[in-house]
């Protein structure tokens, strides 16, 4: 089986077993395992093959992305396709952007677009958290350990959204299918953004297959309703310089209203997750790997089989260790994030797949089109206004 298992924080301890490699934690019993795609992607072609009479351990595998995704909502892949060298040059002219005056970056905000496509400025998106008084009382029943950063106001974290994949020609939801916006000043913005974004999208397509083997769902179940989807590449900017105080909450404690979600190693740590057990943990992504979220449109297709993963971004001890090491480097202080929002196609309908209808708690996922239920989403964290605008 091509799974390796990770686990957070030091003092290490190495089990070697045939084709398994187990690392564990004296401190914790989490794991956080890696699914190396290596093995079922074409040296050449580079197409990922889901096949398996070719790879006779592939449901074992396919069975463990479902287990993890159902137990704690975050998977670790390693995909050939997407390089440290990729993500350096994606997170180089990233923090160049952010670095910009204010008034530069404000050019390309489009929140008449619900801020979907271009810059969103620090200040704008509420935490989910913030405004769920039923997600507050969860959260204080939690034992201090575990409990996050309850936010006082919005997220002080940017963001830009770039479009990747075609969009449809006709669609219910414009907004949510908007052109890209360009920014002057960045002639390799567009191979750059839409090479990187590429890349992300095909290991998040794999996965998608593996969940759905390992659901006991016809392969594409996943990735055909992801067709003309609105996936964004989405990296967010969190200015360290001027808010790197320990305990400065970037982004909110909150979940992710898309499919998957993918991000690369982020230069500066902070990233904190909550498993399906309750239990709050600093995602530390292995050198070459890939963190996948699960979203909100997994958990509705699954019936809440899967849920969306809790998670927050937080200056930490250890994120004001990586701030140390920047200054003597004299590197950019901006926190970069090579997030993309996968996400299921505007015009289809969000509703339990397969077996999953006939769960007990389908009735709390009722159907609907995708981009409605985005955006009443977006409405709640006032990406949206209520007059639409």
């Amino acid at each position: 089986m091509h799974v390796h298992h990770v686990l957070i924080h030091s003092l290490l301890l190495h089990l070697f077993l045939p084709n398994f490699v187990l690392i564990t934690n004296f401190f914790t019993q989490m794991e956080i395992p890696v699914i190396d795609l290596t093995p079922y992607v074409d040296p050449v072609s580079l197409e990922f093959t889901c096949d398996e009479l070719k790879h006779t351990e592939l449901k074992s595998v396919c069975l463990e992305v479902s287990r993890i995704l159902k137990e704690t909502g975050a998977l670790l892949v390693k995909d050939p396709r997407c390089s440290t060298q990729d993500n350096d040059r994606f997170i180089d002219m990233m923090e160049k952007y952010f670095e910009q005056p204010e008034e530069v970056k404000r050019v390309q905000e489009r929140p008449h677009k619900h801020y979907q496509v271009g810059s969103t400025p620090g200040g704008v998106e509420i935490p989910r958290s913030l405004v769920d008084l039923e997600m507050q009382k969860r959260l204080r029943a939690l034992p201090k350990d575990r409990q996050p950063k309850i936010p006082t106001g919005p997220d002080l974290k940017s963001r830009y959204m770039w479009r990747v994949g075609p969009r449809p020609s006709k669609t219910r939801f414009q907004e949510l299918n908007s052109e890209p916006v360009l920014p002057e000043g960045f002639p390799d913005w567009k191979p750059i953004m839409d090479s990187w974004g590429f890349k992300m999208i095909s290991t998040v397509e794999a996965v998608a297959e593996m969940a759905a083997i390992g659901f006991d769902l016809p392969k594409d179940s996943f990735t055909s309703l992801m067709k003309l989807g609105p996936h964004l590449l989405a990296p967010t900017g969190s200015d360290l310089g001027r808010h790197g105080e320990e305990g400065t909450v970037f982004a909110g404690y909150h979940y992710d209203i898309n499919f998957l979600t993918i991000h690369y190693k982020s230069k500066f740590p902070g990233l904190s997750i909550w498993l399906r057990n309750g239990e709050k943990v600093e995602v530390k992504v292995p050198d070459g790997c890939l963190l996948i979220q699960a979203g909100k449109q997994l958990e509705w297709m699954t019936a809440g089989e899967c849920k969306a993963g809790m998670h927050e971004v937080v200056v930490t001890k250890s994120t004001l260790e990586a701030v140390e090491a920047a200054k003597k480097e004299n590197r950019s202080l901006w926190r970069v994030s090579s997030t993309l929002f996968s996400n299921v196609a505007s015009d289809a309908i969000l509703k339990p797949l397969g077996h999953f209808a006939k769960s007990p708690l389908a009735i709390n996922y009722p159907p609907m089109y995708a981009g409605e239920y985005f955006e009443k989403e977006l409405s709640v964290i006032k990406l949206k206004g209520s007059d639409g605008a």
